[in-house]
């Protein structure tokens, strides 16, 4: 079967993404030639696991968000000592967004950078979160706000994972794929789900190759989690990541034709492509706390200015600072979301 390479270039960290059925069993050319050991971060109810030719050990960590912590990321230090981890052997981490960025995150850590390798096994993780080097987890006061950008050797997508998946958890990735939609104007559904994942790691590495360390565009790929991160955390976590990411752009949409940003023919547009073309929620099920998701807000990664959004426009999708609260209200009225 065709496997798709898909290359992210950033000099001496460059490293592929291989999407297809059956790619993990290229994973061991993503082994470094000094590695004695290799460490599989994953969970219990991940469909497949790598063979690997070198001794190797399974660490599982819990399935829910509340395990995304710092506890988490010291019991697998622990785990690392007691396998005798060095720095010349490999973690690898195997499943969706979650595995991924707490694994990459613990072998950052490790000896001050320990090599990774993701598998990925979620649509989310194969068209986001395992790409790029955004590692981390949440604490109290918001998500993913401690981590480190920690590169992998190699990431692999293979497609065999998805067949076990819920029809939700695709959902989940389909916010992140219409995100894309966004930012290229591409009509990624009009691909065999092979080139689409591909073409989603394909954007998603232009973006992270020009601004690696989200100083400037790398931010773009935040669109509609400004909102969602909120969302997730308000509700516990009950909310999923990409069914929060779709109502996130629907309510950014709304912010940029509040500011006068965009027409109400975008903002319909952005109802009818999240809406009807990928056949996602555009408002939350349950009543919301306002003042509670525009607190939340403030205390997002990306406000450094005041209220930060990335926000459609003349110009396209770009990053905006000091967004009042009136637009925030003004938006909340527009989709006539039930308060508490």
């Amino acid at each position: 079967m065709t496997v798709h390479q898909v290359k992210v270039a950033l000099g001496e960290r460059s490293y592929s993404v291989l999407v297809g059925h059956g790619a993990i069993n290229q994973i061991d050319n993503f082994v470094p030639k000094l590695a004695k050991r290799a460490l599989v971060v994953t969970q219990k109810n991940i469909p497949i696991q790598p063979t690997l030719k070198i001794e190797s050990t399974t660490v599982f960590i819990g399935d829910t968000e509340e395990h995304k912590s710092l506890t988490t990321i010291e019991m697998l230090a622990q785990k690392f000592a007691e396998f005798g981890l060095t720095r010349n052997d490999v973690v690898i981490g195997v499943g969706g967004g979650m595995v991924t960025d707490v694994a990459g995150f613990a072998a950052a850590s490790w000896h001050r950078g320990t090599s990774v390798v993701h598998v990925a096994t979620s649509l989310v993780g194969m068209v986001d979160a395992s790409v790029g080097g955004k590692t981390g987890v949440n604490i109290a006061s918001g998500k993913n706000l401690v981590g480190a950008f920690w590169q992998p050797l190699g990431v692999i997508c293979d497609l065999d994972a998805l067949e076990t998946l819920t029809q939700r958890e695709m959902r989940c990735g389909l916010g992140e794929v219409a995100k894309y939609h966004f930012l290229t104007g591409d009509d990624l559904l009009a691909l065999e789900m092979p080139a689409r994942i591909a073409r989603c790691v394909e954007i998603k590495a232009n973006i992270v190759s020009a601004d690696e360390r989200e100083s400037g565009g790398r931010a773009l790929l935040n669109y509609g989690h400004t909102l969602a991160h909120a969302l997730e955390r308000s509700s516990n976590f009950m909310m999923a990541h990409g069914e929060a990411v779709a109502v996130g752009m629907i309510f950014a949409a709304h912010v940029a034709h509040s500011m006068k940003r965009i027409s109400q023919a975008r903002v319909d547009e952005h109802y009818r492509v999240i809406g009807e073309t990928y056949g996602l929620k555009v408002k939350p099920d349950e009543i919301i706390n306002r003042r509670e998701l525009i607190g939340l807000m403030h205390l997002d990664k990306k406000a450094v200015s005041g209220l930060t959004f990335v926000l459609d426009g003349p110009s396209g999708i770009e990053v905006v600072s000091g967004v009042s609260e009136m637009h925030l209200e003004q938006a909340f009225d527009a989709m006539r979301l039930n308060e508490k």
